[in-house]
């Protein structure tokens, strides 16, 4: 995976009306195509006297898939607004869908193209949306004697602290920025004159939170 992406934690909704047609927006998050057709065919049946869902999605670490959907409505009026509010967010693996209730006034060309950018722009605003990033995790085994040492190394590099247990020695789970990796292996051993190093580590994505990264 690259090493930071933008990915939908929390999905959002989004509304815009313009001369009484309503249009109705929401992005979330899906792992592949299946799952992005299988929720707009759920919103098509919830909303099933809308006249349009208009939809588009980008999926893959480096958008393997993409696809955009006018639903009927003139070419190039509705994906691609919509496709274009995915990718200006930069968001991956996610869908985002809008629906419209005609309000019986055409819109035309530029109208349409503003309005479903409009409902999508404000749907990605509502959105809770995190940055995924590429880390290793790897434990570490020191004595008492070194904890102090490594917590510091540890909390001045910006390296978490997944899991600790205390027997005779201090094992440690840590979780580091895959792109500081050999970085901080060789400063903990460097530091410490050879008696704290890093065992094999495990590539992981996480996100930050509230409370700390956490472990997807």
């Amino acid at each position: 995976m690259e090493e930071v992406y933008r990915i939908v934690v929390d999905e959002g909704e989004g509304f815009l009306e313009e001369k009484r047609s309503k249009f109705l927006s929401v992005v979330f998050a899906v792992e592949n195509e299946e799952e992005a057709l299988q929720r707009i065919n759920q919103i098509r049946k919830k909303h099933w006297d809308a006249r349009h869902h208009v939809f588009a999605y980008v999926i893959g670490e480096r958008d393997e898939i993409v696809r955009a959907s006018d639903d009927g409505e003139p070419s190039g009026t509705g994906g691609k607004p919509v496709l274009d509010v995915l990718k200006g967010a930069g968001l991956h693996n996610a869908c985002l869908v809008v629906t419209r209730y005609f309000g019986g006034t055409l819109l035309g060309t530029g109208g349409l193209i503003r309005a479903y950018g409009g409902a999508a722009k404000d749907a990605v605003e509502n959105a809770g949306i995190s940055e995924k990033m590429k880390g290793i995790m790897a434990e570490t085994v020191v004595e008492y004697t070194d904890l102090g040492k490594l917590e510091y190394l540890l909390r001045e590099n910006q390296v978490t602290t997944l899991d600790t247990g205390y027997t005779d020695k201090v094992e440690l789970t840590l979780l580091i920025p895959a792109k500081d990796e050999s970085r901080i292996r060789e400063l903990l051993t460097e530091e410490s004159g050879g008696r704290i190093t890093l065992g094999e580590g495990m590539e992981v994505a996480y996100i930050e939170t509230k409370n700390g990264p956490k472990v997807l």
